[in-house]
């Protein structure tokens, strides 16, 4: 389950009760909009099942207020109105009222997202990446505490990405299992632009399955057409997909796939989600060209387009194998793909460089916190890739030291004057201790 994220302390701002009496599996819900009487009926399910008058938990001063403090913790950019989470932060109370007002009277309009682009790892070419208003990222965030218990409820068991008390971790485990247990031939399915794809008028009318709420549909149409601000084009609008970099899309995703998840499992196939990356296991490969085949004319009745090249049939029993999740699985054994690696070394890079003032001790201490991050989530691979990449990281940290004593280049004596367990005193964090297993040898 999610942890209980930790209440701001904002000028003015009464902190949000708490004491709910609800079933474990609810507690990540909001006491502001999902009262106990709420989820009570979601369980027991709502007659008709169709959630009516629920704009009204979304303009919620507490909700909004809630949804306000998130959005401060997450930080971010300002998009095209300039206004930054410090400067909300600061007039925390006059934008609720605002907000709470403009949706009240339904004029509230969001405002088109800022897009920006950035470096494609491993290509000359860019991607863009959308930043959204600070206020429409709090009204998202009230809209998303409001709707995601109602789809929540009956989302397939195969699906992880983007739930509360789901991780990838969680799908890796799946996948590793089903491989145990025969599932090697693998459907790899990739959805080409997934998110810039969904056909909005598709999309709505899924989210108005279960919700019928005139004021709150509205409210989604205005988000999904919101267009996007670029510097030198101006606007241009967004006749398709969901809005790049908003709160609200990864729900809206899971939505218009949850009905393939469902009818996977409705023909008793091993599938995996991630949000758009998923893969399909079975035991033969007629099983799989079968399973293909399902998704291909679910995809085409959705208006969504597989990708030529990357979908394909695996056996990930011989060599070659498949990537998941940013793993590499291949004739029984998993390691971290090669992408994964490079995108890794690429974010070590900007806080080694031989130019660095700080001292070893801290430049490490920086190091760490991303070193553990990835270490936990790579945990149990196989392979040397974990070795190789301590002594990489090693080398940056000697060029470092090499530079200051203003030597240029690689020399093979600082392997003797800044040895492994010279770092190792400093606290670096060694990768292949922290996530490297042996494998074991065959019976």
């Amino acid at each position: 389950m999610k942890d209980a994220p930790k209440q701001l302390n904002l000028p003015g701002v009464p902190r949000a009760k708490q004491g709910r009496e609800v079933a474990p599996g609810w507690a990540w819900t909001k006491a502001q909009v999902w009262t106990e009487r709420m989820l009570a009926t979601l369980e027991r399910g709502i007659e008709g099942g169709k959630w009516y008058s629920l704009i009204d938990k979304v303009w919620k001063e507490a909700t909004l207020r809630e949804a306000a403090e998130a959005v401060i913790r997450n930080a971010g950019a300002a998009g095209v109105d300039g206004q930054t989470t410090e400067l909300l932060k600061a007039q925390v109370e006059e934008t609720i009222t605002t907000l709470n007002r403009q949706l009240r009277e339904e004029r509230y309009a969001p405002q088109p997202v800022k897009r920006q682009w950035i470096p494609k790892l491993g290509s000359a070419e860019k991607r863009p990446l959308g930043i959204p208003t600070v206020r429409d990222r709090v009204v998202q965030t009230a809209l998303v505490y409001v709707l995601e218990p109602i789809w929540e409820r009956d989302f397939a068991q195969h699906s992880y990405g983007f739930r509360p008390g789901r991780n990838a971790q969680q799908a890796i485990e799946r996948v590793e299992t089903l491989l145990q247990q025969g599932h090697v031939w693998i459907v790899d399915a990739d959805l080409k632009g997934y998110f810039d794809t969904i056909p909005q008028e598709k999309l709505l009318e899924a989210v108005a399955a279960k919700v019928a709420d005139s004021r709150v549909l509205k409210l989604i149409e205005r988000y999904l057409r919101q267009g996007v601000m670029e510097t030198g084009k101006g606007w241009t609008p967004t006749q398709r997909g969901t809005p790049q970099g908003a709160v609200l899309s990864p729900l809206l995703a899971n939505v218009y796939l949850d009905p393939l998840d469902h009818k996977m499992a409705g023909e008793k196939q091993e599938m995996t989600r991630y949000a758009d990356d998923f893969i399909i296991q079975c035991r033969s490969r007629a099983e799989a060209e079968n399973a293909l085949a399902t998704v291909r004319q679910w995809v085409s009745e959705a208006g969504l387009v597989l990708h030529p090249e990357k979908t394909r049939i695996v056996d990930a029993s011989q060599p070659g194998g498949f990537d998941f999740l940013g793993w590499h699985f291949e004739n029984g054994c998993k390691w971290p793909r090669e992408k994964s690696v490079k995108r890794f070394k690429e974010t070590l890079r900007e806080g080694t460089q031989r130019n660095d003032g700080r001292s070893q001790k801290e430049i490490v201490q920086r190091l760490n916190r991303r070193l553990k991050g990835w270490a936990q989530y790579f945990r149990g691979g196989q392979g040397n890739i974990y070795g190789a990449l301590d002594g990489w990281i090693r080398m940056r940290l000697r060029c470092i030291l090499r530079r200051r004593a203003g030597l240029k280049g690689r020399g093979r004596p600082d392997h003797r004057k800044y040895t492994n367990s010279y770092f190792a005193e400093l606290g670096l964090i060694s990768l292949k201790a922290s996530a490297w297993v042996k494998r074991a040898n065959p019976a």
